[in-house]
């Protein structure tokens, strides 16, 4: 008997498969056993097709494929690939210990790419579980860009072959880093950014303090929720945000590929962050995962390293916004089903916009609010205190004028925000000042006796709960880099407490 590894992809991480074959004395047939789904025990015919290609004869013996471990569920088409080697291979003294082989068959024995085979690979390298890898010359652009792997591309099933029939003749390629963007150097360690802002903040005219909240939110990864009529540039802000946010690492742009790849986009490797933006008659389990049988990702794990903005929040119903409590508070969330648990990561900056009333009016000078006391108190209630605790900046927006101009561009504020980014890893922090834990804002965030006593006051005055302590103090903390400041000044604290929700 010989075995081969492969894998599959149960929730967003991969798991190990030995792909065993056995050949019986017995009356000839072809079984796949081992929890395989339907899309790979369609791969017995094109097994069968792709060998006769070859002028290779099926052996008149009963074939069996076991894929262990039994009780995973399995499932793709990237599974004809080790199937087919082990079978033409059968005879054969070769050891295939240190390979792993991916690839769908065509009926001719092309190889070829799969949507899911760059997130398999790619979860498989991340936990240092594959060095020498045999894929389709389709996948090599992609799966190059994995580092410190042993990449065996083919053309169809006979070059694969070759690669153990011919060893000397075959070429392999080394993958590490390709990708042509500027990059900053902290620590030995790269991260990538684009001068390209497609959106920029100088379309915008007037909106200063807005455009001040989306520096330190970006800056600092902080929660943010715009309130404001409907037109003063809500929206327009929240989407220019992604192109001045900080620079991301080879490690963060592989992953946004890898959730690319699993839900179907082909991955552009772009130093930019995921932005999610769900409508709010999406239903729960589209935004935070879910299924009937297999738990699949939703739109906050989709978001993770990056943002999920929520517009017209106070209309997405009550049952998801109170269910995005965990996701802003753990940084993760936990999918349970009959068959499956999975947890997913959620480290994202959450952007929210809203009306201040139903008609939207409440805040404007020229037009009249026609909305009750009653339907303002119920529009608003949509947004429980403890969601609101959890927003690191919330801005008031005023209507545009007509002597507003433009400002400041995308370009500067992005400068401000590397510069702040900067400053963070240089105090050994690894995480955003909006993502850092309790001991973290000890030691990064403290404040001298006058500014304690500030603080003091204003929890006092405005009832800060524990969490609105530490926002404020993270949010002082990202102002201060911005400025830079090495210890938090008292504008810094003061300019922070403007933002917390009253």
């Amino acid at each position: 008997m010989k075995w081969l590894k492969c894998a599959t992809l149960d929730g967003f991480n991969a798991k190990v498969v030995d792909v065993e074959v056995a050949f019986v004395r017995a009356l000839p047939s072809f079984a796949i056993v081992g929890l395989a789904q339907t899309s790979i025990q369609e791969s017995k015919e094109r097994i069968k097709s792709a060998l006769s290609a070859i002028e290779f004869k099926f052996p008149p013996q009963k074939v069996t494929v076991n894929l262990s471990p039994s009780d995973l569920r399995k499932e793709g088409s990237h599974f004809d690939l080790p199937i087919a080697l082990l079978i033409a291979l059968q005879k054969s003294e070769f050891e295939f210990e240190d390979f792993m082989a991916f690839g769908e068959l065509g009926l001719d024995g092309k190889l070829k790419d799969t949507s899911t085979l760059f997130a398999i690979i790619l979860s498989l390298a991340k936990d240092n579980l594959i060095k020498k890898v045999i894929i389709p010359k389709q996948s090599l652009e992609k799966v190059s860009k994995i580092p410190n792997l042993e990449i065996y591309p083919c053309e169809d099933l006979e070059e694969a072959l070759a690669i153990f029939k011919s060893p000397k003749t075959v070429q392999k390629v080394i993958s590490g880093e390709s990708l042509n963007f500027p990059y900053i150097e902290i620590d030995q360690k790269k991260y990538y950014f684009t001068n390209e802002f497609p959106l920029d903040f100088k379309e915008i005219k007037g909106q200063e303090s807005a455009k001040r909240a989306s520096l330190i939110a970006s800056a600092g990864m902080h929660n943010i929720l715009f309130e404001g009529s409907p037109g003063c540039g809500k929206s327009m802000s929240a989407k220019r945000i992604p192109f001045i946010m900080p620079p991301v690492s080879l490690d963060e742009i592989l992953e946004k590929a890898k959730l690319d790849a699993i839900e179907g986009k082909e991955p552009d490797f772009k130093p930019i962050r995921e932005m999610r933006s769900p409508h709010h008659t999406s239903t729960r389990a589209s935004i935070f995962g879910g299924g009937s049988k297999n738990a699949k990702t939703g739109e906050v794990s989709l978001a993770h390293n990056g943002i999920l903005f929520f517009d017209e929040v106070p209309h997405f119903p009550k049952t998801i916004l109170e269910s995005l409590r965990e996701p802003l508070e753990d940084y993760q969330v936990l999918i349970s089903r009959v068959n499956t648990k999975i947890r997913y990561e959620t480290k994202f900056l959450f952007i929210s916009a809203m009306n201040p009333c139903p008609c939207g009016n409440l805040l404007s000078m020229q037009k009249e609010c026609k909305c009750s006391e009653l339907e303002i108190n119920r529009y608003k209630k949509h947004l429980s205190t403890p969601l609101l605790d959890r927003i690191d900046l919330y801005l008031q927006m005023g209507e545009v004028q007509p002597s507003d101009k433009p400002s400041i561009s995308s370009s500067e504020m992005f400068d401000a925000v590397k510069n702040a980014f900067i400053s963070q890893h240089q105090r050994g922090q690894g995480e955003f000042n909006g993502k850092l834990d309790d001991k973290e804002i000890q030691k990064h965030c403290a404040l001298d006796a006058s500014n304690q006593e500030i603080l003091n006051n204003a929890i006092t005055r405005f009832e800060l709960s524990q969490r609105a302590i530490n926002k404020t103090l993270k949010v002082a903390r990202t102002i201060a880099d911005l400025e830079r400041h090495e210890n938090i000044q008292k504008r810094d604290l003061l300019e922070a407490l403007q933002y917390r929700f009253r």
